[in-house]
């Protein structure tokens, strides 16, 4: 039977990222990607420009045609949520479906900056979603902001970094990827898995740029191969070895705009064999 994934994000135009970047992926992985997108914007907000539609008063009724049709779902991914609503509205939706497995992406911040629409009555918010997440997926800003811990700080060892994770799942969830962690040449994933205490870094080599999109690709492979039963650490060294390949390849393009996006397309063919 083929899994179903309600994926809750927005949705741009331009620029690879959010539900442009977990259609196409989930879809490859051979699960069925159900979006709800939160917003439509015209391109992504790196752009010096962009349009915005935001679909918050639209969401409940999308929601209860979903229930009025009977609709269950094997997984509920959620990424980005604009506001505190939104994130309430998510909450509800997960009340609603209490057989999922439920993967949150806590999109608040990153580089050790709150992204500047959230305030600290969005990240307590979040905080809540994330209780009722079995796997969550934070940047380390995102950690830190989720704990109360300071935001720029990026210097952690092995041992803290588990103690990141287990303060992580006792706010509720049981499995914990800390994404893009840098430590010198090498950009690590971190794995932590509350039920035996597993603790795993999954990494590839540093290539110093970055690209808008990345989180999105990577958890919605994560997500897709979840829901097919794969293992954490199989799925995260799945999506990781994806993201290496792919931004390698972008980078190599000359004047490419990290804007964009990264050109995962050439690889979907690899997701499609597994």
């Amino acid at each position: 039977m083929q899994k179903k994934i309600a994926c809750i994000n927005d949705i741009s135009g331009i620029g690879k990222c959010s539900l442009t970047v977990a259609l196409p992926i989930i879809s490859a992985l051979k699960c069925q990607c159900c979006p709800l997108p939160t917003s439509v914007l015209s391109s992504q907000t790196g752009y010096p420009k962009f349009s915005f539609v935001d679909l918050t008063d639209q969401i409940p009724e999308y929601i209860s045609v979903w229930k009025e049709l009977g609709q269950n779902f094997d997984v509920i991914y959620s990424g980005f949520l604009g506001s505190t609503k939104q994130i309430k509205i998510v909450e509800s939706f997960i009340n609603n479906n209490p057989n999922s497995f439920v993967i949150v992406d806590p999109v608040l911040g990153d580089n050790g900056i709150l992204f500047p629409i959230f305030d600290n009555d969005d990240v307590y918010e979040m905080k809540k979603l994330i209780s009722m997440a079995d796997l969550i997926t934070p940047n380390i800003t995102e950690a830190n902001l989720l704990l109360g811990r300071k935001i720029d700080d990026f210097s952690y060892d092995d041992s803290e970094l588990i103690k990141l994770c287990k303060e992580l799942s006792i706010l509720g969830p049981k499995y914990i990827i800390i994404t893009g962690y840098v430590e010198n040449d090498t950009i690590n994933n971190i794995c932590y898995d509350s039920s035996n205490g597993n603790f795993l870094k999954i990494g590839s080599e540093f290539n110093e740029v970055s690209f808008s999109g990345t989180g999105d690709i990577f958890t919605s492979i994560v997500t897709a191969l979840i829901a097919r039963n794969f293992k954490l650490d199989e799925s995260v060294k799945i999506a990781t070895d994806f993201i290496y390949e792919s931004v390698k390849y972008t980078s190599s393009m000359n004047n490419y705009d990290r804007n964009d996006g990264i050109l995962f397309e050439y690889f979907l063919n690899k997701l499609t064999k597994i």
